[in-house]
């Protein structure tokens, strides 16, 4: 088979070396790409004849998907996946895998820096009194393996704990969480952290109407997808002094921004350029994850497939 990796990692030309050897010495081709691109045609280029493409989180897009005639595999060197034309992928039976994992500490550890920043104010050298966390609410919405994982760093802050989620989960339970209704959770959090999936179902989850629900002395943090707030609304009730903070690493497109985009001029608003999954160490295990996703589907024994 082909193997095509048609963007860069973030991780050094050794490590793909290293990590692509396997795939050669099973008699597969290893095609590596190390600039990244959009365009729609160079991507079908870079695609063409490969029977397993892996991406990261650059758009890849019904128009290249419908192309591929021999693709059996979109091996997506990420966790989420709305970047990619699934439903075009199913119709072609072209299966998809993730990196799901990689950045569960990376992605809980910028949420708690965020929170402390909107707390104490550090990088301004605030001259006010800050807050702590010990003893805050912290309302925790989605508790996958990121939310559980953001919940434990609040937890050794000594925060109180609530948290929404379709399924309660035993894990979180036993940590002493405790689950409440969504409305519940925004009008008692102090701090309140989103840790959901983009789809069908969240799109504009916290919209207007629930945004308005959240105490105003509470601060919100996004590192999750940005389409899942309404952030013009956001926005809107942080200059209003609504909300107190917010802090957020996700926005309805890629950065850099539009100049007139709302939270660029929101009160007590840090934002960060879509970063919470990117550290030296998550870096290496999304390409530890997705070549060994690749190595397996190569073996016929597939791993981390989306349904």
């Amino acid at each position: 088979m082909k193997v095509k990796l048609i963007e860069p990692l973030n991780v050094s030309k050794k490590l793909i070396e290293e990590l692509s050897k396997p795939i050669k010495d099973m008699g597969h081709e290893f095609v590596y790409y190390d600039e990244k691109t959009t365009e729609t045609d160079e991507l079908i280029e870079r695609s063409k004849d490969a029977d397993i493409v892996m991406i990261a989180n650059n758009p890849y897009p019904a128009e290249v998907v419908s192309e591929m005639d021999d693709l059996k595999l979109i091996n997506v060197a990420f966790t989420g996946v709305d970047h990619v034309a699934v439903d075009e992928a199913k119709k072609k039976d072209i299966k998809i895998a993730n990196a799901a994992g990689y950045s569960d500490t990376s992605v809980s550890e910028l949420v708690i820096g965020l929170s402390l920043e909107l707390y104490r104010q550090m990088g301004i050298s605030h001259p006010g009194k800050g807050m702590e966390i010990k003893d805050k609410t912290v309302g925790i919405i989605g508790t996958g393996k990121i939310g559980i994982r953001t919940a434990k760093l609040f937890h050794a802050f000594g925060a109180n704990l609530i948290a929404y989620n379709r399924t309660e989960k035993d894990e979180a339970k036993e940590m002493g969480i405790s689950y409440v209704e969504l409305d519940e959770l925004l009008a008692k959090s102090d701090i309140i952290s989103i840790h959901l999936p983009l789809n069908n179902n969240t799109r504009d989850f916290l919209n207007k109407e629930k945004l308005e629900k959240i105490n105003k002395d509470a601060i919100l943090i996004n590192c999750a997808r940005g389409p899942i707030i309404d952030n013009k609304a956001l926005a809107d009730l942080l200059n209003d002094g609504k909300i107190s903070g917010a802090g957020i690493d996700v926005f309805d497109m890629e950065p850099p921004l539009p100049k007139d985009y709302p939270l660029l001029y929101a009160q007590n608003a840090i934002l960060t350029p879509h970063i919470a999954y990117l550290t030296e160490e998550s870096m290496i295990r999304r390409a530890e994850i997705a070549f060994d996703n690749t190595i397996s589907f190569l073996k016929d024994e597939p791993k981390n497939l989306i349904n």
